[in-house]
């Protein structure tokens, strides 16, 4: 079986990390596989296909911030990738991330139709199904059950700084990927398996594969993590994000600083520059890394893991602090709760700041050995990357329920 995985990036961040781990799995037994990417890479995928180059991105960004056209530049950069797609002839067109400046869907999905291919398409946010926006639950929104029009957060990625093209975004993706003959979608949380469901993609295939991760690399690491940035023996509050947007909770760590004892501190992997700048006491700021096994000494180092994010699917950092023994402390938004079961730490209600501090308080006093083992033998147990995404290789051949 040859199959086809098409993503904005390639081995980084962590849909990049899950293309590239299933790509590994495939190998591991027996199949070919290949990858195609839009954007940024690492030097493992030098064997991956560019899609498009920086030329085509940066008129997809032109076209998308004026007139609110995401995912309906690159005209040429797609015609030119499904060719390609043509001589590689896969039997399985594998989609994550087509968003992110590099694909023109309405191309893409023009030729699936007739392609005669199996296609799977990984959701990891609410994209496909909104007339703009990625997530809606921080501003409430529900136009998206019926068509979405005077979008709430058209600023807001993809960002338009002009037109609000909400409304025919919306009736376009519904004529784009309504009527592919053999389509199934994945998410990793039963979260967005239910908004699928209440969409206009409901009459399709819906399965729950959750993430997996690496967990020989994610795994407790020892380090000299305290002794390089002076922590002594305080106890270690961790966040790690990609982009510390609003969405992703900055502003509750932010706050919790403002409650910190003489003995704690908080450690917040990949703050931008302007945000190292507003920074108050308590808070060290680590620069963002692709490297994981530097994120594996950090979250091993860790007492806590708080991930206090508002709209999320299925986050592979709660799930790799677990792998590295650290107990973690989510709000109970989008899929991030789904992660944390048993005796791994807590989920507490979205925007309680009193229940977070409360929640770091009981895992301070009950010690992070308390939690260790579980937290380690649920990730064993249920995110090692071989098993889970060899579930792929069910959807892959047809054989998964429903289909």
């Amino acid at each position: 079986m040859r199959v086809l995985q098409i993503n904005s990036v390639c081995g980084v961040g962590s849909t990049g990390r899950i293309a590239t781990d299933i790509h590994k799995v495939l190998v591991e037994h027996g199949h070919e596989s290949l990858l195609a990417y839009g954007r940024e890479t690492h030097p493992s995928c030098s064997h991956a296909i560019r899609i498009g180059d920086s030329l085509s991105i940066y008129g997809h960004v032109l076209e998308t911030r004026l007139f609110d056209r995401h995912g309906l530049g690159s005209a040429k950069a797609t015609q030119h990738f499904c060719r390609q797609i043509e001589r590689l002839a896969p039997d399985v067109v594998h989609l994550h991330n087509i968003h992110g400046y590099y694909l023109n869907y309405e191309i893409l999905f023009s030729y699936l139709k007739t392609a005669g291919k199996r296609v799977v398409w990984t959701l990891h946010d609410c994209w496909a199904f909104t007339g703009h926006c990625a997530y809606f639950d921080y501003v409430k929104c529900g136009k998206w059950r019926g068509g979405c029009y005077l979008c709430p957060q058209k600023s807001t990625y993809p960002a338009s700084l002009w037109l609000d093209n909400s409304s025919m975004n919306y009736r376009r993706k519904v004529a784009a990927f309504s009527g592919v003959p053999d389509l199934t979608f994945v998410t990793p949380s039963s979260w967005l398996a239910s908004l699928v469901k209440q969409s206009f993609l409901q009459p399709y295939n819906v399965q729950v594969i959750n993430n997996g991760i690496d967990l020989d690399v994610f795994a407790p690491t020892p380090s000299t993590f305290r002794r390089t940035h002076g922590l002594g023996n305080k106890f270690v509050i961790l966040g790690v994000a990609s982009q510390w947007s609003q969405r992703k909770g900055l502003s509750y760590l932010l706050a919790l600083a403002r409650t910190l004892a003489t003995d704690e501190v908080i450690v917040l992997v990949g703050l931008s520059e302007k945000q190292n700048k507003e920074l108050p006491i308590g808070i060290i700021s680590i620069p963002k890394t692709h490297s994981v096994k530097a994120l594996a000494e950090i979250y091993s180092v860790a007492d806590v893991f708080v991930n206090p994010t508002l709209e999320d699917n299925f986050p592979t950092t709660n799930i790799e602090a677990l792998a590295c023994g650290t107990p973690v402390i989510t709000f109970a938004s989008g899929g991030s709760g789904e992660s944390v079961g048993g005796d791994c730490g807590h989920v507490v209600p979205t925007g309680d700041l009193v229940g977070l501090r409360i929640a770091i308080n009981g895992t301070k006093s009950a010690g992070k050995l308390h939690y260790s083992g579980a937290c380690r033998e649920r990730a064993l147990l249920l995110y090692d990357k071989w098993t889970r995404f060899a579930d792929y290789l069910i959807v892959y051949t047809g054989r998964g329920d429903g289909t």
